[in-house]
């Protein structure tokens, strides 16, 4: 067998001068990775070949490996002009090909996805039946006491967000075995910060809220409209946000000035939304402007271990796994561009660290 390249093409050559009967379906022979064989109903459709003495050559564009072509008549002679436009459209053929092809074993990412394991399925599925259960006599109790707060700490709601606090560590205590590292670096509960932290899970929000601090989240004016759980945030004082609505934004902006003038907190995720791949992504200047503004700490949190539990895309199932939250002490300064930058690499040290 020999082997030869067409310099125009870049078309590989395959020529043997004694190929079985064309009723066999076992392949000729295979070469790095190219399966060769003989079919009774595939027609070739190249021109004239100069060598006319060989009993049948046999010619292939180059493929990487990995594709495997099918069978090639090998008896009929190769004498038919390239003007078979018909059987062109039909297969979808380019100029050289004279096969029919299909992907084999590629390793794509995809494959190699584990299927959902059912226990996990299971988890997810009494997951959300206790945090819906514990969320409807706990919602009563916040709208009880929705009056007093008003009157009493109507910017921090100290007692909704105690609830809060209840109702998530009630959800996740029984799946999650969360540790804290660094509490000792929290500001007092009536110190105003702006919290910062990197985004993986939807689960974020019931791991920070197991912290105890009475901060102000930002979340989509669509999730508001969810029952008891929207309801819920509205009594907490959750600021709505409409992402690619700039009036929506300025409010925002304002709203978040005017809670850390009286005293309150607020929490960001400088990324903006949960990452998919477990890589920290950028940070927005937002909340890094906010505190340079109004001349508030920037506390820096790390939240590892929940993207695995429930990865994004994935909130119907809840793996098992550690989960681990990094307090690290505040940042103090005026300049936005600092508190971004040095916020952003201590988080990712932090993420680092753990692998």
């Amino acid at each position: 067998m020999e082997v030869a390249s067409h310099p125009a093409h870049s078309i590989l050559c395959y020529k043997q001068s004694r190929l079985p009967s064309t009723s066999s379906l076992l392949p000729l022979f295979t070469h790095k990775g190219l399966t060769i064989g003989c079919s009774p109903r595939r027609r070739p459709i190249l021109g004239k070949l100069s060598n006319s003495a060989c009993h049948s050559v046999l010619c292939i564009p180059r493929k990487p490996v990995g594709i495997s072509w099918c069978d090639v008549d090998a008896k009929e002679e190769f004498v038919r002009p390239y003007n078979d436009v018909r059987l062109h459209n039909q297969h979808k053929l380019s100029r050289h090909t004279v096969v029919h092809c299909g992907l084999v074993e590629t390793g794509t990412p995809d494959e190699a996805l584990p299927e959902v394991n059912m226990v996990s399925k299971v988890r997810g599925l009494c997951f959300y039946a206790i945090t819906a259960f514990n969320a409807i006599y706990l919602f009563a109790l916040m709208v009880v006491a929705h009056p007093f707060v008003l009157l009493l700490d109507r910017y921090r709601r100290r007692a909704q967000f105690f609830i809060a606090k209840v109702w998530a560590t009630f959800a996740v205590t029984l799946f999650l075995n969360i540790k804290f590292e660094g509490l000792e670096n929290l500001p007092p509960p009536d110190v105003p910060a702006v919290y910062v932290s990197n985004h993986q899970s939807f689960l974020d929000i019931y791991v920070l809220l197991t912290i105890g601090r009475p901060y102000k989240f930002i979340s989509k004016t669509s999730i508001f409209l969810i029952p008891i759980i929207g309801w819920a945030m509205f009594l907490l004082g959750v600021i709505p946000l409409k992402r690619m609505d700039s009036k929506s934004q300025l409010e925002c902006l304002k709203r978040c000035i005017y809670l850390l003038k009286k005293g309150s907190s607020v929490f960001f995720f400088p990324e903006g939304t949960r990452s998919k791949d477990g890589k920290l992504g950028d940070f927005k200047k937002g909340a890094f402007s906010l505190a340079a503004k109004t001349n508030v700490p920037v506390v820096p949190i790390t939240l590892i271990g929940t993207g695995k539990i429930m990865p994004v895309g994935k909130e119907g199932i809840l793996n098992t796994g550690p989960v681990k939250v990094v307090i690290h002490k505040p940042i103090e300064g005026t300049d936005t561009e600092t508190l971004c930058r040095e916020s952003r690499n201590i988080i990712a040290e932090a993420l680092n660290c753990q692998g």
